[in-house]
C-alpha cells in the first residue's frame, strides 16, 4: 500500500466562503487505498451536474465562488479535490503520482456516484486531465465550461517550462502567497485557505509531481491520449460550451485557449476577462452567471 497522510481535519475549520462538508471516496484499485475527498451539494436527482475540477497547486476551494451559484440554478454540484491536495489524501513519494492515476481516480469516482448529464468545469489540470474523460464515458458529458487549461498533446511552451523551473526551486512552495500575486483580489485569509491542506513541504508532494507530469514530448505519458481527446472532441462532441479566459496568465492565457477552441465544435466567443490571471475561477461567480445565462438562450 503506498504510504500516504491525511491532513487534520481542524485545518479546514472556518475558511472564508468555504462551509461544504467533506465527503470521501477510496478503492484499492483507483485510489490505492487514499480517500478522495469531495463536495457534493444540490439534488442527487437533478437534471443537471457539475462537475468541477480544480488543477495544481489549489484544491475545492478554487469554486467556492462558483458552487452557490450553480447549485441555486438546481442542479447538483461535485467538486472533488485530486488526490494529493485539499482534504484527499497525499502520497509522501512523488513518483505515486502520475498522469494515469489521476485520470482514473476521476473516472472511477464518476462511476462511484453515477454522474450524468455532466457538465465539466475545468481549470489548469483540472483540463488536462478532465478534458481526456467525455470519449471515455461520452453518455455522461453535455456541456463543457473551459477556463484557462489545455490538452496536453505534447508541446509545451517558453512560459510552461518556465513555471516548471520555478516550481522545481521550491519544494516547499508558498502556495498562498502565489496565489496571491496572480489575483490580488483574494484577502489574507483567503490567500491562507490555499495553504491549509499543507501543513509542511511533506504534504506537497502532488504540488512538486504535478509540473512535471505535463506531457512534454510526443510520447509522455498522457500525450497521445490527449491527441485522441483532441481529435474525439473535432469528430464526435455535440455538446455544448463555454470559455472563459483570465487575460493576465502568462502560460495558459488567450493563445492557448483559443488553440484549444479550435478543437471544440461549436464553442463560441470568449468571455475575457482583463483582471484575471490563471485562477480564473476567483471569478467565477461571473463566470458561472454568464455560461448560465448563454446555455439557458441556447436552449441547453
Amino acid at each position: 500500500m503506498t504510504q500516504f497522510l491525511t491532513t487534520p481535519a481542524e485545518r479546514f475549520a472556518g475558511l472564508p466562503g468555504w462551509h461544504w462538508p467533506s465527503q470521501t471516496w477510496r478503492s484499492d484499485a483507483a485510489t490505492r487505498g487514499a480517500a478522495m475527498a469531495y463536495v457534493d451539494v444540490g439534488p442527487r436527482d437533478a437534471r443537471q451536474v457539475f462537475l468541477c475540477l480544480h488543477g495544481n497547486p489549489t484544491w475545492g476551494y478554487l469554486y467556492r465562488h462558483m458552487i452557490p451559484v450553480f447549485e441555486a440554478s438546481g442542479a447538483r454540484v461535485v467538486a472533488p479535490d485530486f488526490i494529493g491536495f485539499g482534504r484527499s489524501d497525499k502520497f509522501i513519494d512523488e513518483a505515486a503520482y502520475g498522469f494515469d492515476f489521476h485520470r482514473g481516480t476521476l473516472l472511477g469516482l464518476i462511476e462511484a456516484l453515477d454522474l450524468r448529464r455532466i457538465t465539466l468545469a475545468v481549470q489548469d489540470w483540472g483540463g488536462l486531465l478532465g478534458l481526456t474523460l467525455p470519449m471515455a464515458m461520452p453518455d455522461r458529458f453535455e456541456r463543457l465550461l473551459i477556463m484557462n487549461t489545455a490538452l496536453g498533446t505534447g508541446e509545451t511552451t517558453e512560459g510552461f517550462r518556465a513555471w516548471r523551473a520555478f516550481s522545481n526551486s521550491r519544494p516547499d512552495l508558498e502556495i498562498g502567497r502565489m496565489l496571491a500575486r496572480s489575483e490580488p483580489r483574494l484577502t489574507p485569509a483567503e490567500a491562507a485557505a490555499y495553504d491549509a491542506p499543507f501543513p509542511d513541504a511533506r504534504f506537497k508532494a502532488g504540488v512538486r509531481a504535478f509540473p512535471n507530469l505535463v506531457p512534454d514530448g510526443a510520447d509522455a505519458p498522457g500525450a497521445a491520449l490527449s491527441r485522441q481527446a483532441r481529435q474525439w472532441f473535432r469528430e464526435h462532441w455535440r455538446g455544448t460550451s463555454f470559455m472563459a479566459i483570465g487575460m493576465k496568465d502568462p502560460v495558459l492565457g488567450e493563445a492557448p485557449m483559443l488553440a484549444l477552441r479550435e478543437a471544440i465544435p461549436g464553442c463560441p466567443e470568449p468571455l475575457r476577462l482583463a483582471e484575471a490571471g490563471h485562477f480564473a475561477q476567483e471569478h467565477g461567480e461571473r463566470i458561472a452567471r454568464a455560461a448560465l445565462q448563454a446555455w439557458a438562450a441556447a436552449g441547453r
